[in-house]
């Protein structure tokens, strides 16, 4: 039910009225007061409506946010001194999708272990529900410019760059009211809320970011900032109008936000090109699942200061331990205001990445395999989310989707044909594995 992010999928297949009243009830068995919020996908009503009405039925009190940015309903939790946070959204997904993602008290995502419980609630059917007159109250409220606020009492900024913010038609107006109140020069883009997402896609990626691109390299704004559909992303353009890789972005937000001696929490996937950056501050680096909750829950530990992933959610635990877009805005425009995104993009040096995804449908049995083959045949192997293998000069990583029947292969060198080469064998591997498991 709950995958890395919550619960995704079509709406009226995977993700229905019923399901989200189900969650409700699951969740109110646990819970006496929950804020709830959505992103402006059309089927976020109906879906807030059911889960509200599962909750108050348990004598869960909710606070309704209406339409909000994930990081903003995450943060209210505390604020209003709830027990745990809905956001009714598929964050990047595309418009026929929506989701449920649950949140701690501490803007951390519900982890495995509290996913499993409400799961095992739904499975189980197993309420909590009350008389007529024990009933959950329903409230609305808004958190948006609290969220404002938080920001911008973190965050300064000497010399305000002027930025072109593309919301791709979703909740992310914070990071505009945010960087506005900071004193930065703000131009819009695709800035309507609409579920439909006709400006874009929701993903804020190199292609579907073009036309921010474009924008910002004819203008004379210093940087770009894009968002997906619920603002929890946050992904940036140079005022050359070059789309910053998610691994660079991460180098240059960490690099920042650690001091020599800490540690930077990544997955698994994340580049080399991270590391030999930090390096260089004496900074080292820690690899966790992909998937924000992995990387929310190691920047707990006490020296890791700051969680990223390339996706572009970032984490600065001393705020929230949810990624938090308008929040990397702000930093991002204050690191920009000192010295340009170009120059900063232009310290790091990247290496060649390739990446193939394998057809398999019995994922599980393979990935056995390819387990015990590598670890087996290699010296330093990582099986902390699929298989990561470290090499002299690079490293390759095998890993299952985790929606589709796909097994990914990623590898990366210092050199071109090195890297081609390592995914060759990591392929090779796989397909080994994937033989071995059809003929048994």
């Amino acid at each position: 039910m709950f995958g890395t992010s919550g619960i995704r999928g079509p709406v009226g297949k995977d993700v229905t009225a019923g399901l989200a009243l189900s969650v409700g009830r699951a969740l109110g068995v646990e819970t006496d007061r929950v804020v709830v919020g959505r992103d402006p996908r059309e089927s976020g009503q109906f879906l807030t409506d059911a889960l509200t009405a599962g909750l108050r039925e348990s004598g869960t009190d909710v606070l309704e946010l209406g339409v909000a940015a994930t990081p903003t309903i995450a943060r209210a939790v505390a604020w209003e001194d709830a027990d745990a946070g809905v956001a009714i959204t598929a964050s990047h997904n595309p418009a026929p999708d929506n989701g449920i993602k649950l949140w701690q008290p501490s803007g951390q995502a519900f982890d495995d272990a509290m996913q499993d419980r409400i799961a095992e609630r739904i499975d189980s059917e197993e309420v909590d529900l009350r008389p007529w007159d024990e009933l959950g109250a329903r409230e609305t409220a808004t958190a948006r410019q609290r969220h404002v606020e938080a920001i911008a009492d973190a965050v300064d900024i000497e010399d305000p760059p002027s930025i072109v913010v593309d919301l791709g038609n979703g909740a992310g107006g914070v990071s505009v009211d945010t960087l506005q109140a900071l004193g930065c020069s703000v131009e819009t883009l695709n800035a309507q809320p609409d579920g439909s997402f006709p400006g874009r896609p929701s993903e804020p990626t190199a292609e579907h970011c073009e036309s921010l691109a474009e924008l910002v390299g004819a203008s004379d704004a210093d940087l770009g900032i894009a968002h997906d559909g619920d603002a929890d992303r946050m992904r940036a353009v140079t005022g050359d109008g070059e789309f910053v890789s998610g691994d660079v972005l991460l180098a240059i937000l960490a690099r920042e936000a650690a001091e020599p001696g800490q540690r930077v929490a990544v997955p698994v996937d994340t580049s080399m090109a991270v590391d030999d950056h930090l390096a260089a501050i004496d900074v080292a680096v820690t690899r966790t699942r992909v998937g924000d909750v992995y990387v929310a829950e190691r920047v707990t530990e006490p020296d890791v200061a700051f969680g990223g992933e390339p996706s572009g959610a970032w984490i600065w635990p001393e705020a929230t331990l949810c990624p938090d877009g308008p929040l990397a805005a702000a930093k991002l425009a204050a690191l920009a205001g000192e010295r340009s995104l170009d120059a900063r993009v232009a310290d790091i040096e990247t290496y060649p990445i390739e990446r193939e995804s394998l057809d398999v449908s019995e994922k599980t049995a393979v990935m056995e395999r390819v387990t015990e083959s590598v670890t087996e045949a290699y010296d330093d192997v990582m099986t902390l989310d699929g298989v990561r293998v470290a090499l002299a000069d690079g490293w390759f990583l095998i890993r299952a989707s985790g929606t589709q029947p796909l097994v990914r292969v990623t590898a990366e060198a210092r050199d071109s044909e090195q890297a081609r080469t390592y995914l060759t064998e990591a392929k090779s591997i796989v397909e080994d594995a994937r033989d071995a498991t059809t003929k048994t």
